[in-house]
């Protein structure tokens, strides 16, 4: 498995992990337990963990393979940054294992 984490600066964290795991629940399957949420990606492609800390969102992205990681990042980043316009969110993920590791 291979994974990379973005940390994405707002005031409501636990709001943008709801919004994120109801809308994407409609395709993918996504659960929401407190000030957390996973979202996963069909047939093991990925998936990737929301974790709401004071004033920062944390997504923790994994897949086995890169091609599988890019499509978590791809698809929670650009639904994150869509629905955080007014914030001006900004996601950039950071590789924290390479692929083989």
């Amino acid at each position: 498995m291979i994974e990379s984490t973005a940390r994405v600066t707002t005031d409501r964290p636990a709001r943008y992990i709801k919004q994120l795991c109801d809308h994407l629940g409609r395709r993918v399957t996504t659960t929401v337990e407190g000030d957390t949420g996973h979202v996963a990606l069909p047939e093991g492609a990925g998936a990737c963990d929301l974790r709401a800390e004071d004033g920062v969102l944390v997504m923790t992205a994994t897949a086995p393979d890169a091609e599988g990681l890019a499509r978590v990042e791809d698809v929670v980043g650009r639904h994150l940054e869509r629905f955080g316009t007014r914030e001006s969110l900004t996601v950039s993920w950071i590789r924290t294992t390479a692929e083989g590791e």
